[in-house]
This record gives C-alpha cells, structure tokens and sequence, in this order.
C-alpha cells in the first residue's frame, strides 16, 4: 500500500469516529425529547384540568386508600399490560419468538413513544424499530391485529351496553349501519388502492396460524375484563352504590365511545372522563367523582406504564435489532 492511501486512511479514521459520535449523540437527543415530551404532556393535563379539585381529591384518597386497596388497583394495571405484553409476544412469534422481557421492552417503549400521536399511532412505528427495516410492514400489520381485535370486543361489549341501559333503537340503527358497510365492503374486497386490498388483507390474516388468532382472542377478552372491573371496582371504592350489570353496561358504553373518537394517550382521561360524565350523571353518579376516577384510571394504565417504557425508551439502541 502507498503512503499516499495510508495518509488518507489515516485523514478518514477520525472522520468515521466522530461521524459515529454525532449520530449517537444525535439519537440521544431524540430519545431524550421523547421521553421529555411525553412527561410534560402527562403534567399539562394534569395541572390544566380544571375540573379535578386537588385539595377534595387528596383529602378523598388519604380518608379511601389502604395498603390493600392500592395493591388490589395496581394489581390491576400490572396484570392488564402483563396480558398485551403476552399478546404481542403471542403474534410476533408469527416472525420470531421472542421472551416475555423483549415484549415487554417493546410494549412499554412503543406506548411511551406513541403517548402524544394520534389514537397511539406512534405505538405502531415504536415497535417497528425494534425489527429490521425488511420486516417494517410485517409488524405494522401484526399491531393492526393486536389492536383490531381489542377494538372489536370493545365494540362488542358497548353495543351490549347500550343496549342494557336502554338505548336499544341507537344499536339497532349502529347494528344496520355496520351490516351495510360490512356488506359494501364484501363487494369491494377486490378493489385495489395503491396495491392494496380488502382481500389482500384477508389473505394476510389467514396465514396467520389459528392457533396465534385463538390465543390473540382469548387474551383480549381477559384484558378487556380486567381493565373494565378495574374501572368497577373503583366506583365502588367511591361508594357509588349502583347494581353491577348497569354499572358494567355503562363502562362498556363509555369505553366503546370513547375509543371511537379521535384523541391522543395523553389526553384519554379527558376524552373518556367527558363520556363518563355524560352517561354516569344521567345515573346519579357525582362528576368530579366520575373525573377523579377517570384521571385514576388514566393514571394506572398509561402514565405508569410510560414511566417504564421511558427506561426502555432512553436504553434503545439503534442496529440492536431482532432479525
């Protein structure tokens, strides 16, 4: 080799290394600001929300709270995203298995990132990165499913509810509705949209193996339980004295309209907190009641949550991926 290359192989080393360096530091900073981000939304709505009296809400939880009151709740949360947790694992193993640990990581770290995008579409780009580039689309799709069939029982189990607490005509018109549009959609599976379609899609979902889908089904209907008596069993720790299948009929309500409309993580406690006092006043039920229970329930299952996935978010390297 000639001085002349060693010279310039000499020159170019340095450049490599801090070339290396800035894009480290530069990735840091965009971790950072993530996590940062998501703290600060979390606190905005916390301290904007002028419908929570903090005074009468510290005074509420010192007179409620016990060891074994607070246990039973975040048992609760843990529980509920031990059961996503499994649910990811159980449909990624569609394209690699991976551990309970890996899951996890990916979960939390993906809804920390997501926290301040629309409906948690973060959430879908989170979990991505985690992947090879090759396999983006892939695990896009498999978030969709994990999601999609979360979303079905919720509306499953609201319509059920709104039919319980006497809005039989609105399910019957929403029940018409979803039969049209299931039956334009049959018609049009093979309409193609950017080499897209309803039957490509299906066809996708079939090559998923049964036994991923039942297990996938099974874990959303326990999930779903779990957070929705989570929710009861607050009222109750509240001392809303209502029968259980008309405060049950009544959560699932409240969960099924508010996952169908427009909102960000951040901002979930407010969305569901409006539904739930809209329909849980019409019952009696006190609304800063109905807010500090709401803002409680938001609290568990999604500020804690992010306050793990920041670790996770800040300890994600870029090129550790899962091939």
């Amino acid at each position: 080799m000639s001085n002349c290359h060693i010279v310039k192989l000499i020159t170019f080393a340095p450049m490599i290394t801090t070339s290396h360096k800035a894009k480290q530091f530069g990735v840091f900073i965009i971790k950072l600001l993530i996590v940062i981000a998501a703290f600060y939304f979390i606190y905005h709505q916390l301290a904007s929300n002028d419908k929570l009296d903090w005074v009468k809400f510290s005074e509420l939880i010192h007179r409620k709270a016990s060891f074994f009151g607070i246990t039973f709740l975040l048992l609760f949360s843990i529980v509920n995203r031990y059961l996503e947790i499994l649910k990811w694992q159980n449909l990624v193993a569609f394209v690699r298995p991976i551990s309970v640990g890996e899951s996890t990581k990916q979960v939390l770290g993906a809804l920390t990132a997501g926290i301040f995008t629309p409906n948690g579409l973060g959430e879908y780009a989170g979990k991505a990165l985690y992947f090879d580039r090759t396999k983006t689309i892939t695990i896009l799709f498999l978030n969709f499913i994990c999601n999609g069939i979360q979303m079905i029982f919720t509306i499953v189990f609201g319509l059920l509810g709104l039919a319980i607490i006497g809005y039989g005509k609105e399910v019957v018109f929403v029940s018409i509705f979803v039969l049209l549009l299931s039956t334009l959609l049959f018609f049009s599976k093979k309409v193609t949209v950017k080499g897209y379609s309803l039957e490509k899609l299906m066809i996708k979902i079939g090559e998923i193996p049964r036994e991923i889908h039942a297990k996938n089904t099974i874990l959303a209907v326990s999930r779903y339980l779990v957070f929705s008596h989570q929710y009861y069993f607050l009222f109750l720790a509240f001392d809303v004295d209502l029968p259980y299948v008309t405060l049950m009929a009544t959560i699932a309500v409240v969960y099924f309209l508010a996952s169908s409309l427009p909102s960000f993580q951040f901002l979930d406690f407010a969305v569901k907190g409006s539904v739930a006092m809209f329909f849980f006043g019409k019952l009696g039920v006190n609304e800063w009641i109905v807010v500090f229970i709401s803002t409680l329930m938001w609290f568990l299952n999604v500020v804690l949550p992010v306050v793990i996935g920041s670790y996770y978010v800040l300890q994600f390297k870029v090129g550790h991926k899962e091939r």
